[in-house]
């Protein structure tokens, strides 16, 4: 994107520093998790984080989005393995799957992003925030047979989401359930304002301090019966023996696989799924950007297309940009895509140099940090807001996160879509404004005059007029004839008055809230009688 989206890193490097270790700890169990889930050697998860964080951060334009393997492709990965016969000739479907991506990059098919309504995307976020924590739960009490990473109703041990949490209390493990409940005590008080006050916690994050404790915990708990911590409740990272046994876990394509077609088949199929998913999170992190900075969605396809050929080259799983990496970087502090980076490089590192002390990590721990991270994504105030904003914003908001919870994160998505689009044809499609450059009082100025009715459909044009106007510009955006006006423009004039701040641009809001005849404008509410 355009310099003047982005943050020096260098200034930023106090805070990304202390994101990347956060987005680390959580990044590291659901790479090895997502593999296992995938029926996938568990270092191509590992191989996939690396390339997510190092490669796809630093080419990437998203300032807080965070890539790796992803739990929404862990079933079509399972099944592609099983049909094309091994995980080698599956490599060659991922590598022309990061082809085609890089062709969508330039032929600008990163636009579809803009077309998801605002209220689906709020929907997809507290809808895996409620997985997210749903999933976490058994986790924290020491139930460990459902892998990390599998976000799907129907899970892998045979049990549903919530049939697990009956199942789980046949198995709880009081060692683990005292650690989670000590780490989530950690993590809670070290987000209270009494604490926020003190420079440390701002150096030292709460996770890594709920890490720490929770190993010193396990070595505690070693000669106590009924409190030892079993291996199945640490983190499990491949220990190679060797230089050349770390070397062995990569694993080369089979490219005479190439005259398969159903290879062919399974790349696209890739392809657009987690171009989908990426574009979606994309979406998401934006909105949780508080300098409402806009993602390059083309720049972030070509990103992802490299670094899924790369992953494809040597042993790894697909790769797309992940909201719970990138929600916990948000949370965590992060400001540049630094933070990214630096977690890859941690990944690297962490696996070669420290692998026996990661696998002392009890998953306990990390299961507090994720119960945090899903709380957050799905806080009471979303709900609330999204009520406020009217049912045209609630019930797709709603539909989508109830998709979600009980079915997976695309055809969640899906429904959402479906219904926020039933509801948008309901009001008809005009040209959004008129776009005028004009000389007043002897100063340029930019002045963009909206239509009587400003639709969802016009979300795309509206998005991409405001991020193309210059820095140090003088803009009045003139509201006096509208009188509809859909949430989602409203909320990009809302995040470009923010935006405009940084950018040196001197905006003015004529009418915004009110229409010509001093009435309201009415901001998309759903009729009801």
């Amino acid at each position: 994107m355009k310099a003047h989206n982005q943050l020096s890193p260098i200034k930023h490097f106090k805070d990304d520093i202390p994101a990347s270790v956060v987005v680390f700890l959580v990044a590291m169990p659901l790479c090895l998790g997502i593999a296992l889930a995938s029926g996938a050697p568990l270092f191509s998860g590992l191989i996939s984080g690396i390339i997510g964080g190092i490669v796809v951060g630093a080419l990437s334009g998203s300032a807080l989005g965070v890539s790796g393997p992803a739990a929404g492709l862990a079933i079509i990965v399972l099944n592609a393995i099983t049909d094309l016969g091994s995980f080698d000739i599956f490599l060659v479907a991922v590598i022309l799957a990061g082809i085609i991506q890089l062709i969508m990059g330039f032929a600008k098919a990163g636009i579809i992003a803009y077309f998801f309504p605002s209220s689906v995307i709020h929907g997809m976020l507290a809808g895996i925030g409620i997985i997210i924590f749903l999933k976490q739960i058994p986790h924290a009490f020491g139930y460990d047979r459902d892998p990390e990473g599998d976000f799907g109703f129907q899970q892998l041990d045979g049990h549903n989401t919530f049939d697990e949490l009956i199942n789980m209390t046949n198995f709880i493990s009081p060692g683990v359930l005292i650690i989670s409940a000590i780490s989530l005590a950690i993590l809670i008080i070290w987000n209270t304002k009494l604490f926020q006050n003190f420079k440390f916690t701002k150096l030292v994050q709460g996770p890594l301090v709920a890490v720490v404790v929770g190993i010193i915990l396990v070595k505690v708990f070693e000669g106590i019966p009924y409190l030892t911590i079993d291996k199945s409740h640490l983190v499990n990272v491949p220990i190679p023996e060797s230089v050349s046994g770390f070397f062995s876990n990569f694993t080369l394509p089979n490219f005479t696989a190439l005259s398969n077609p159903d290879v062919y088949i399974t790349a696209i199929v890739i392809a657009v799924v987690a171009s989908l998913e990426t574009l979606l999170c994309v979406e998401a992190s934006d909105k949780q950007d508080t300098l409402k900075r806009v993602t390059p969605t083309n720049r972030e396809l070509k990103a992802q297309g490299i670094g899924n050929i790369l992953a494809g080259l040597i042993g790894g799983l697909p790769v797309t940009q992940v909201i719970v990496r990138s929600s916990t970087n948000q949370q965590s502090g992060g400001k540049t895509k630094t933070s990214a980076i630096i977690h890859g490089f941690l990944l690297l590192i962490s696996i070669i140099a420290i692998p026996n002390i990661l696998n002392m990590i009890p998953l306990g721990v990390l299961a507090a940090i994720l119960l945090v991270v899903g709380f957050k994504l799905a806080k009471p105030a979303l709900f609330k807001r999204m009520y406020k904003e009217g049912w045209g914003q609630l019930i797709p908001f709603v539909v989508t996160i109830i998709g979600i919870v009980f079915t997976d994160l695309l055809m969640g998505i899906a429904m959402g879509v479906v219904v926020a689009v039933v509801i948008i044809l309901r009001n008809n499609f005009k040209i959004p404004f008129k776009l005028l450059n004009e000389n007043l009082e002897g100063v340029d100025k930019i002045r963009i005059e909206l239509s009587e009715d400003v639709t969802f459909l016009n979300k795309a044009s509206v998005l991409k007029t405001l991020d193309q106007i210059p820095n140090d510009s003088t803009v009045i955006i003139d509201a006096s004839r509208t009188k509809f006006m859909h949430f989602d423009v409203l909320e990009i004039i809302e995040n470009f008055e923010i935006n405009a701040q940084s950018r040196n641009i001197g905006l003015t809001l004529i009418d915004l809230y009110k229409s010509k005849d001093n009435s309201p404008i009415q901001h998309f509410k759903l009729k009801t009688k």
